[in-house]
């Protein structure tokens, strides 16, 4: 690949087609129960399903057929075959899914936890292609969303999310502090057959503080940036304040700053870092799957996460919203990298700091999806239009007090 003679335009252009060919070559396109189920990862893992995977490849199906990348017929008949699968097949406790599928049939998978953010990702994407193909797809959409019954996650005690449910141990944790869980709020309160209160959206800790020259901004537990990118992946919150007044389209803004200021000021312990390679967020590292990568601030101790030189390219690819030039500038670094570009464009992560060299060998469908949803939302605001013609996510947000302001810019000097 001659680097030099592409594009920025033609860079983004294509790694979300090559990302978009995860969800389109790695679902399951066999008839039978597990038709449309998506891989958690490739080319590992093999016959095991994420949740996530579905509800990203759901939307990254639309986008695909949008841009030509495959055909509307065929385009309708993966969305409609899957959403069939995930309303008929597979397993599913008062209309949440289990984390992890068996690809083939449908049934729970290493005996995982029934997933909340897994199900509400995957309502995201079927809403999604609802409202682009309409018709019968809308209808299975509409219906998949309407079976969920949110009251029965919900924790009377502290008018909380549990944080997950298995047969075995029922519920536990909680979603007590900020993260990705916005679309469970606001896909909640709007549901026509299970509606929770609204107030949960104010009932998590809103941990404040800030890094280098970044404005303050409410944090995550692990400082990871996917926890600032998912929900805003399909709900548009430019311009639009809570009832409080925060803006959490410019929280992530200040995230995505920080995160990138982390990497810079530690360019001398890490060989990986720097202003063009950075976005810490949860991905592969050289020691297996780690949640717990990100940058301070952080609810956690960094003592205990501290960064190893791990870089994964969704990181930045899934902040270019936020942050577009210096998103492309990190895009077109990562490409020095021949290791770390394969046949469905940036591999997971890589990592400088250890010997020899290390660059992940498989593609996770989370860190695929956000890439090539948030790349589609810069180019195009073609998810954003989309998903929100939904008056169900219209709705959410409404019920959760929030209102337009004046857009403010999405980058920062």
């Amino acid at each position: 690949m001659d680097w030099n003679h592409i594009s920025d335009e033609e860079l983004l252009e294509l790694e979300s087609r090559l990302s978009f060919a995860f969800f389109w070559n790695e679902a399951n396109s066999n008839p039978g129960p597990g038709y449309g189920l998506i891989a958690d990862r490739a080319p590992g893992a093999k016959g095991i399903c994420s949740v996530a995977s579905v509800g990203f490849g759901l939307t990254g199906v639309a986008i695909a057929a949008k841009r030509g990348w495959v055909s509307h017929p065929e385009a309708e008949q993966r969305a409609l075959g899957t959403l069939t699968t995930l309303m008929n097949h597979a397993e599913q406790v008062n209309g949440f899914f289990y984390h992890f599928l068996d690809m083939e049939t449908g049934r729970r998978s290493r005996n995982c936890e029934v997933s909340i953010i897994d199900t509400a990702l995957a309502a995201a994407g079927a809403l999604a292609v609802g409202e682009y193909f309409g018709g019968e797809v809308q209808e299975l959409a509409d219906q998949l969303y309407r079976r969920i019954n949110w009251p029965w996650y919900r924790n009377p005690d502290t008018n909380q999310f549990y944080m997950g449910y298995s047969p075995e141990r029922g519920f536990f944790g909680a979603w007590n502090s900020y993260a990705e869980q916005f679309m469970m709020y606001f896909l909640a309160a709007a549901s026509p057959t299970y509606p929770t209160d609204p107030d949960m959206f104010y009932n998590f800790r809103r941990l404040r503080g800030s890094y280098g020259d970044s404005p303050e901004f409410v944090y995550t537990w692990f400082g990871s940036l996917f926890a600032f990118q998912f929900s805003h992946a399909w709900f548009d919150l430019r311009g639009k304040v809570d009832r409080d007044g925060y803006d959490w389209w410019q929280n992530s803004v200040s995230a995505t700053q920080a995160n990138r200021q982390f990497c810079i000021d530690h360019e001398a312990e890490f060989t990986t870092f720097g202003p063009n390679a950075w976005g810490l967020t949860a991905c592969d590292g050289p020691h297996g799957y780690s949640g717990r990568y990100g940058s301070a601030p952080s609810g956690e101790n960094n003592e205990q996460h501290k960064p190893d030189g791990t870089i994964p390219p969704a990181g930045a690819a899934g902040s270019v919203v936020f942050a577009p030039q210096e998103v492309k500038r990190a895009l077109r670094h990562y490409t020095t990298y021949p290791e770390l570009w394969g046949e469905y464009g940036f591999k997971d992560a890589y990592n400088l700091d250890v010997e020899p060299h290390w660059f992940g060998s498989d593609y996770i469908g989370i860190d695929k999806g956000i890439t090539l949803l948030m790349i589609e939302n810069y180019r195009s605001g073609f998810v954003w239009d989309t998903f929100m013609k939904s008056p169900h996510a219209v709705r959410g947000l409404e019920l959760c007090g929030f209102r337009s302001q004046p857009v403010r810019p999405s980058v920062w000097e």
